[in-house]
C-alpha cells in the first residue's frame, strides 16, 4: 500500500499537559521502533484502514496494514482512536511574521518590487511561539513564502520542529511567487473601505513582468553566465522544471493573463494562488493541468449574486470539475496566528458537499504532490 513518507504521525495524547504552557523543545531522534495497533487510520490518499496497525523508526512510516512487524517495537494499542497523516500548511508567513504590529518581527517583505532572489528559508524562526499552537492542531510542514512587491522570491517548505531553520529544512526554494497585478483596486482601508478604482498602473507593471521574464528565459540559456546575476539565476529552474512558478492570482481574466505569459516563456510548472473566481474557469485549469491553492474559505462571497455559503462549497466544486486543490488560510493577509485553524478549512469543505477523506487529502497529500515533495523522504532527525 502506497504511503506518503514525509508524513509523521499526529500523537496528541503523547503531548504533556506542560507544553501548552511554554515552548516544546525539539524532539530527540526516535531510538526505537513503535507500532500503533487497533486504531483507524486515515491515509490521506482516500483510503481508511479499520483495526489496522502502522509500524515507525526513525521518525518515518515504514509499514502499514491490518498486521506489521512488531518485533522489537515498543507497541501502543490505539483502539477506539482515528490517527491522521500531518497537515500541510501552504503560502504562509509563519515562522517569518510574529507580531503584524511591530515591524521588528515582520521578516516576510524586501524593498523593492522585483526580488526573485530573496529566500524566505534563512529568515524562518524556529522560536516563533506561534508555531507550537500550530502544531498542537495537526499541522507538522509549512510552506513559507516572502510576499511583497511583484515578484517576492523563493518558498520552502519546513518542518516545524528544529532549533534552527537549518534543522527545520525539509525541501530548499521549490518555488519562485509572482503576485499579478489586479485590473481593480479597494481604497480606503478595512474600517473605512474607500470605492473600487481602475489600476491605472496596471499595463506598466505588466510590462515589467514581461520583461523580466524574457531577460530569465536568455539567461536561463547560458551554460556560465558572466558576470552572474543572482535575481535571474533564481529564475534558472522555472525553465527547466525545476522549480515552481506560484501565481498569486483571484479573478478570471488575472489567472488566464498569468498562466499565458507563464506558458509564454516556457515555465514548465504553474501553481494558483488565491483562485476565489477559480470555478469560472475551472475548464482552463483543468486542461491545462494547473493545480490550485484555494485561500480563504471562511469569507464573505465576492459577487453580491453568490450564496453565502459559495466559499465554503468551492473545494467540493472544484473537485468535481477535476481541478486539483490544497487549501490554504488567509495568504494575502500575511497574518499566520490563524493558520492553527487549517483543519477547520478541511471540516467546513467537508460540511458543504466534499467526501471527508478528499478534504483530508486537501491538506496532506493534495499539498505534497503540489509542492512535488509527495515522495520525498524525510531528512530531518524526529
Amino acid at each position: 500500500m502506497k504511503f506518503y513518507p514525509i508524513f509523521r504521525l499526529l500523537l496528541a495524547l503523547c503531548i504533556p499537559t506542560w507544553a501548552f504552557a511554554q515552548l516544546p523543545v525539539p524532539a530527540p531522534a526516535q531510538e526505537k521502533a513503535i507500532v500503533l495497533q487497533g486504531g483507524t487510520f486515515h491515509l490521506g490518499n482516500g483510503q481508511v484502514l479499520q483495526n489496522g496497525a502502522l509500524r515507525f523508526e526513525k521518525g518515518l512510516i515504514t509499514e502499514i496494514g491490518a498486521q506489521v512487524l512488531t518485533e522489537g517495537a515498543e507497541i501502543i494499542n490505539t483502539e477506539g482512536q482515528h490517527i491522521y497523516p500531518g497537515f500541510i500548511l501552504m503560502a504562509t508567513t509563519l515562522g517569518l511574521n510574529e507580531i503584524e504590529a511591530l515591524r521588528q518581527t515582520r521578516d516576510y517583505a524586501e524593498t523593492g518590487e522585483l526580488n526573485p532572489n530573496v529566500r524566505a528559508l534563512v529568515a524562518f524562526n524556529t522560536d516563533s511561539e506561534l508555531i507550537p499552537t500550530i502544531r498542537n492542531n495537526g499541522v507538522l510542514l509549512a510552506h513559507i513564502m516572502p510576499s511583497s512587491g511583484l515578484v517576492s522570491g523563493l518558498s520552502s517548505v519546513m518542518a516545524l520542529d528544529g532549533w534552527n531553520w537549518e534543522d527545520a529544512l525539509h525541501t530548499p526554494d521549490l518555488g519562485l511567487h509572482l503576485h499579478w497585478p489586479a485590473l481593480y483596486e479597494q481604497t480606503g482601508w478595512w474600517a473605512e473601505p474607500g470605492g473600487i478604482e481602475k489600476n491605472e498602473e496596471r499595463e506598466n507593471t505588466l510590462a515589467q513582468i514581461e520583461d523580466l521574464f524574457r531577460q530569465a528565459k536568455a539567461y536561463a540559456k547560458q551554460t556560465n553566465p558572466e558576470p552572474v546575476n543572482l535575481k535571474l539565476e533564481a529564475m534558472r529552474e522555472l525553465f527547466s522544471g525545476k522549480r515552481i512558478l506560484f501565481l498569486h492570482a483571484n479573478y478570471a481574466k488575472e489567472m488566464i493573463e498569468a498562466i499565458a505569459l507563464a506558458q509564454r516563456h516556457e515555465v514548465k510548472k504553474i501553481v494558483i494562488i488565491g483562485g476565489a473566481d477559480a470555478l469560472v474557469i475551472a475548464d482552463f485549469l483543468k486542461k491545462n493541468q494547473i493545480p490550485l491553492i484555494l485561500d480563504r474559505l471562511h469569507r464573505l462571497p465576492d459577487w453580491p449574486e453568490d450564496p453565502v455559503w459559495h466559499p465554503y462549497e468551492l473545494p467540493a466544486l472544484l473537485h468535481q470539475a477535476g481541478v486539483k486543490v490544497a487549501l490554504a488560510y488567509d495568504v494575502e493577509s500575511n497574518a499566520p496566528m490563524g493558520t492553527r485553524n487549517l483543519p477547520f478549512l478541511a471540516g467546513t469543505a467537508a460540511a458543504y458537499g466534499l467526501d471527508r477523506e478528499v478534504a483530508l487529502q486537501m491538506i496532506t497529500s493534495h499539498p505534497a504532490q503540489i509542492l512535488g515533495i509527495a515522495e520525498k523522504q524525510a531528512h530531518w532527525k524526529g
